[in-house]
């Protein structure tokens, strides 16, 4: 399968008043065209930060990155200038934002909003650029598109101010899309409408996905590959029925068993006890020790080593490791 994205080592640190924190420590993925990777976790593990350095949107001071490379097309974006950023920003590689209400101006028509993007990247004359952008409102499903235009966000409903950030993403047809928290406002319905959505899109288009989310219900629904993050890693990655079906950390098998399942009797959740390590300084072994209940000795001395257990499972975990089960045979 042909690379669109590699991010390898990456790492993002915010220098503040009380230290540094370290909010991503060693992210290392690919994406591959016309699949959907997703990148699951809870909140503060480091998944926006992560994404949000795909497209450089990193506040600089106090955000930095340290370490590591994100390339696309053959260039290391943490390397190229701001100007040239802008230029990829829209055209090559988009972000739909959590929250519409905000990411949308609101003393600006859509249609503007949209058409702006349009002229920007494309350089095309502003009839063509309507055009385009009435092809757009149809194709994520916005009713009466050419008097839509018109309208204000305020004018629209959550769920139909989603579509428009959708088409405002997609309008210059990127190679990559991310979706940060892309339904969590919407109702079920709607967020289910969105889900379709964006699979119709990509079966159109080919685009590239990374959903950024701690809804591992949507997760099941469009990914085609998981990464699950914790304290700025990813402790586990894996394809959708291998993550689900075959977890191997701990920790993504206690996600799973914290989801809402219909099919048993007893509805009572089962919570991940404890609290995410402090990131300003990171504990040396296993982030996970003290909140595990196989945790060993060696997991609070020092940080496994990556386990693959298929071409695309991987894990970070000593109950995994070779080396750890022949020492505890001892």
């Amino acid at each position: 399968m042909e690379k669109t994205l590699e991010v390898k080592d990456l790492h993002v640190a915010f220098s503040t008043y009380g230290g540094e924190i370290k909010a991503v420590r060693g992210v290392s993925f690919d994406l591959y065209k016309g699949e959907t990777l997703a990148i699951v976790g809870e909140s503060g593990c480091g998944k926006s930060v992560t994404s949000q350095s795909i497209m450089r949107l990193i506040p600089s001071p106090p955000g930095k990155i340290t370490n590591g490379s994100i390339l696309f097309k053959g260039r290391d974006l943490t390397k190229v200038k701001e100007s040239e950023m802008r230029e990829l920003r829209g055209a090559d590689i988009s972000m739909i934002f959590q929250d519409p209400m905000t990411a949308l101006n609101p003393t600006i028509t859509v249609g503007e909003q949209i058409i702006e993007a349009i002229i920007q990247h494309e350089g095309i004359s502003r009839k063509n650029a309507k055009e385009q952008a009435l092809d757009m409102l149809k194709l994520v499903g916005i009713p009466n598109p050419k008097e839509r235009l018109k309208h204000y966000p305020h004018q629209f409903s959550g769920g139909m101010r989603q579509r428009i950030m959708i088409a405002m993403a997609l309008v210059c047809e990127p190679e990559v899309l991310i979706a940060d928290e892309p339904t969590t406002a919407l109702d079920v319905t709607i967020q289910a409408q969105i889900l379709d959505l964006f699979k119709e899109i990509q079966m159109k288009t080919g685009v590239s996905i990374i959903l950024i989310t701690h809804d591992l219900g949507v997760v099941a629904q469009v990914a085609d590959r998981v990464a699950v993050m914790y304290a700025g890693k990813i402790v586990e990655a894996g394809t959708r029925r291998e993550i689900f079906y075959n977890p191997q950390h701990p920790y993504t098998k206690g996600l799973l068993n914290s989801v809402p399942r219909l099919d048993l009797e007893d509805d009572e959740l089962i919570p991940i006890m404890g609290s995410p390590p402090d990131l300003f300084s990171p504990p040396a072994g296993c982030p996970f020790t003290a909140r595990c209940e196989h945790a060993m000795e060696v997991c609070s001395r020092a940080y496994p080593f990556q386990t693959r257990l298929t071409q695309e499972h991987h894990v970070e975990c000593w109950l995994q490791d070779e080396r750890a089960k022949a020492l505890l045979a001892r």
